[in-house]
């Protein structure tokens, strides 16, 4: 399995590692020196994410994280595992919640508003 994108086909680049010794000298110290310089490798950040192909396949591949963001892979759709059916006898579940907001309204503005001062 390589380590590059398979969509913008970032690789590893090459840069150094530097090792410093010391204290800063905004922390009170004579300031921090460098004592090694050593080569390394930075990896992209890779994933793998399952996609739906154009033939409505879903397939694995890895890609990095920018792409990901950028939306330059779209994600495979998954299918609500828990989508509740309703009867056609039963009310929708909205219309039911606005009936009884509408009696709860109702009842409230039948009520007579009474005003307490707060002293006994």
């Amino acid at each position: 399995m390589s380590r590059v994108c398979e969509i913008c086909g970032k690789g590893r680049s090459l840069g150094n590692s530097v090792e410093t010794r010391g204290k800063a000298k905004y922390l009170g110290g004579v300031g921090t020196k460098v004592t090694g310089i050593t080569r390394r490798a930075f990896l992209p950040n890779l994933q793998n994410v399952r996609t739906t192909t154009a033939n409505g396949t879903s397939k694995t591949i890895r890609i990095c994280t920018q792409c990901v963001r950028s939306g330059a892979v779209r994600k495979q759709v998954k299918i609500a595992p828990f989508r509740v059916t309703h009867d056609a006898e039963a009310a929708p579940v909205g219309k039911t919640a606005v009936t009884k907001r509408a009696t709860v309204k109702k009842t409230a503005a039948k009520q007579p508003v009474t005003k307490t001062t707060g002293k006994k």
